[in-house]
């Protein structure tokens, strides 16, 4: 019976080549996106999930509140590891993670590598595979580094790299106690190599201050720990040690939410990547839906082609569970094909759908588990296509059929009507989403940044940058590369400081408000462009003592509520500063949140970058050219590692455009796999009023008449679609929008221009099959009358 159901469900597929193409393209375009969309979820689900202890694996966490609202941050005190495994039993292991980058050099190798400081724990706490060496004791000395393969090929080639020394920056030699297997793809760490906190300790980068957030705080209880009583006891552990009294929770975030749930609003998860996730999710349901419809439509459309069949074989005796069976069965072997088609489009697609997700997705054809998803892929693609053709074509009354008195149109035209309106009201929402979503990018992206960002790099001060500094500015000015020059905490794109701990006079002791905190030498807004907008710049020259002055941007000011800023005394950790002007606000960090209150310190403050103000007037590789030359002349063991200002700032856009470039081009492909189920519906109706046409052009019928009456019932249809979609298209992106402080207003255009471009797919789509039936020759259709 198996040999043969397959017989005549390839028949059919043969016998009808065109529409068994159609069916077979649509699903196997619309299951290899599903696809590569699971890949995705799957690579974000799996982030962090691989480590044994993930259970029992936490972070801590701070929560208190700043300006009235309940805030969260994961940065917490140098001491927090030690004082949570020295209070509290429940604890197994603590360990301090602190990101660093430093110059590694072997021989005449120098390379500036990425890496953390932790403590000797951590690789008893997170499952990062050591080849070699052990993992329990190889970060015990204070001169021991752990080093991942793909680090120990870099700087040994194929030697064995244990026992070898490593310098870092040229003065301090580690010996590789431990080569770790390379991390995956999935995972919050981004290091190669692990050192340990005693180093960090040695160059004076910690602190025994518990009002001092800086690094993370790994924490891995014991089995059977209930974490609600446990943040309930730990959460005063920092206001315990504080000297004087401030109000701030500590709890433990699991780390099985990591990456999906990093969300806090009013001191609670609210979510995270798991938004996009599920968005994601969703559009691969729509994709594979909308394909299965294609199937479902053209499957029924011919329904009358076998009609007979199933009459025939029904007064034979064949009961409906088997016809059931059969035609489920051809639906299932035909989204085989498709399947088979779809993972060779996923294999070819995969290097440039990693490109635009910025990941290192594969299959892997060696686990079992992919084929077993993959047949279950295959098996539920097939029911859900075939399901309903399946019941369908099983209720034909023989009796009726074998007397020809079945009549499809009146059968089907409803069922059918909808499943179109379904598809193209999906492809209608997606064409809005994404258009809206590249317009609330493109809005943040011209939102006035208050800094002139062309022209302008940074470098951070590696080596003997900082110590050969004002030689190397003196040299940039006079050699004309550079018009200004300057030295900062940080990029003028990134914030790395921040404190609720500034003094002014009238200040409301009850208060607690967040600044921003930067710091430069001098000469600030020549180089990055800031506008003054009361007082002065920064200038040692002109004023020795501005090593103790300071700037505010206009938020400062109003938050602090100075009526003439000018001269005015803030305190900060023990130093004393006068204000001596006030800038316009700039963007430093997320272009998607309101202007914070920032203070900008003088000379006195702490350095690790210096921005350059290039010569307009030079071709710009000409003056990246004279830079190197000068840094390498200064600081030779380092590498030149400068970055344009403007390629940094475009980089907090990247995540909203990953997810808007991916959102296109699902949507684009869910109106391609419309287009074509639409494109097989309208060939087979087409074909099915040929004798009607043929009577339309004897009597005088128009070319132009005759597409029109082939095409207007599709039109009505997507219409249909587009009232239900743009309404619903709104509500969706009113809701999205909001979640931004600055963001585009809703146009009327996007949503007309998408209805029109629906139109006009759909319109184009069919008529080529009604302008073609309208010129056939009546005489050829009508003969066999």
């Amino acid at each position: 019976m198996l040999k043969n159901y397959l017989k005549i469900a390839f028949r059919n597929l043969w016998r009808n080549k065109g529409f068994s193409l159609i069916n077979i393209v649509g699903l196997a375009i619309g299951m290899a996106s599903a696809m590569l969309i699971l890949l995705w979820m799957q690579n974000e689900i799996s982030y962090d999930q691989f480590h044994e202890k993930k259970d029992r694996l936490y972070m801590a966490y701070n929560r208190s509140i700043f300006d009235g609202k309940l805030q969260c941050w994961e940065n917490t005190p140098y001491p927090m590891a030690r004082g949570l495994a020295a209070e509290f039993p429940e604890i197994e292991a603590t360990s301090t993670v602190q990101y660093n980058s430093f110059l590694f050099t072997v021989g005449d190798k120098h390379l500036r590598v990425h890496g953390n400081f932790v403590d000797s724990s951590f690789l008893s706490m997170f499952t990062f595979p050591v080849v070699k060496g052990n993992a329990r004791s190889c970060l015990y000395g204070i001169s021991s580094i752990a080093i991942t393969q793909q680090l120990a090929k870099k700087l040994f080639g194929n030697d064995d790299p244990m026992g070898k020394i490593v310098s870092v920056e040229n003065k301090d030699n580690f010996t590789v106690t431990a080569v770790l297997k390379d991390l995956p793809n999935n995972t919050r760490f981004n290091f190669e190599y692990l050192l340990p906190m005693t180093y960090a300790k040695k160059l004076g980068w910690t602190d025994d201050n518990w009002d001092n957030n800086g690094p993370n705080t790994m924490v891995l209880l014991k089995p059977n720990t209930n974490v609600a009583s446990f943040n309930e006891k730990v959460k005063t552990i920092t206001e315990k040690h504080l000297n004087y009294s401030e109000k701030i929770e500590v709890f433990l975030h699991p780390a099985t939410k990591w990456r999906l749930y990093s969300k806090f609003e009013n001191g609670k998860v609210t979510g995270g990547q798991i938004e996009t996730v599920r968005l994601f999710g969703i559009i691969a349901g729509l994709i594979l839906l909308i394909a299965c419809i294609n199937f479902m439509n053209l499957s029924t459309a011919r329904s009358e082609k076998r009609a007979k069949e199933v009459g025939i074989r029904k007064v034979v005796g064949a009961q409906k569970q088997y016809l059931i069976g059969q035609f489920l069965g051809e639906s299932i072997l035909i989204a085989l094909i498709a399947g088979v088609i779809a993972v060779a489009l996923v294999q070819v697609s995969l290097p440039g759908f990693n490109s635009l997700t910025n990941k290192l997705l594969y299959i892997d054809y060696s686990n079992a588990y992919f084929w077993l998803a993959f047949i279950a892929f295959i098996v539920f693609t097939g029911i859900l296509a075939g399901s309903y053709p399946a019941f369908y074509l099983s209720s034909f009354r023989p009796v009726m059929v074998l007397k020809g008195a079945f009549k499809k149109v009146n059968a089907l035209v409803a069922p059918r009507k909808v499943l179109v309106v379904i598809q193209f009201f999906v492809a209608i929402t997606l064409i809005i989403c994404t258009v809206i979503v590249e317009q609330q990018i493109k809005y943040a992206q011209d939102r006035e940044t208050g800094y002139a960002k062309d022209n302008l790099i940074y470098h951070l001060l590696t080596g003997d940058l900082e110590k050969n500094y004002q030689v190397v500015k003196n040299e940039l000015l006079g050699s004309g590369t550079a018009v200004a020059v300057t030295k900062t905490s940080s990029p003028i794109t990134q914030g790395w400081s921040d404190s609720w701990g500034f003094e002014w006079q009238g200040k409301d002791p009850n208060s607690k408000i967040d600044f921003d905190r930067y710091c430069v030498d001098e000469n600030f807004a020549q180089t990055a462009g800031v506008t003054i907008a009361k007082g002065r710049d920064l200038d040692l020259r002109l004023h020795p003592s501005d090593s103790t002055g300071i700037l505010l941007n206009e938020s400062a000011v109003k938050i602090m509520g100075f009526k003439e800023p000018i001269g005015q005394i803030i305190k900060d950790d023990g130093i004393t500063w006068q204000v001596v002007g006030v800038i316009k606000d700039f963007i430093i960090r997320s272009p998607y949140e309101p202007m914070r209150p920032m203070v900008i310190e003088g000379s006195k403050g702490f350095f690790n970058a210096m921005h350059i103000r290039l010569n307009g007037h030079n071709k710009t590789q000409a003056n990246i050219d004279a830079v190197e030359k000068i840094f390498r002349k200064y600081n030779p063991q380092y590498p030149f590692e400068f970055h344009f200002v403007n390629d940094e700032y475009d980089q907090k856009f990247a995540d909203q455009k990953r997810t808007g470039q991916l959102a296109g081009l699902f949507s684009g492909l869910t109106v391609v796999i419309s287009c074509l189920g639409l494109f097989g519906l309208a060939t087979y109706m087409a074909e099915n009023r040929v004798k009607e046409i043929g009577v339309r052009k004897v009597l005088g019928a128009s070319v132009t008449g005759l597409a029109a009456l082939l095409s207007k019932d599709f039109i009505k249809l997507v219409l249909i679609s587009i009232v239900i979609a743009v309404p619903l298209a709104y509500y969706l992106m009113d809701v999205w929008l909001k979640g931004f402080t600055y963001h585009t207003p809703m146009q009327w255009w996007v949503f007309a221009g998408s209805a029109l471009l629906a139109v006009i797919v759909a319109l184009l789509t069919v008529s080529y099959q009604a302008i073609k039936a309208a010129l056939s020759n009546p005489v050829k259709s009508l003969r066999t009358e």
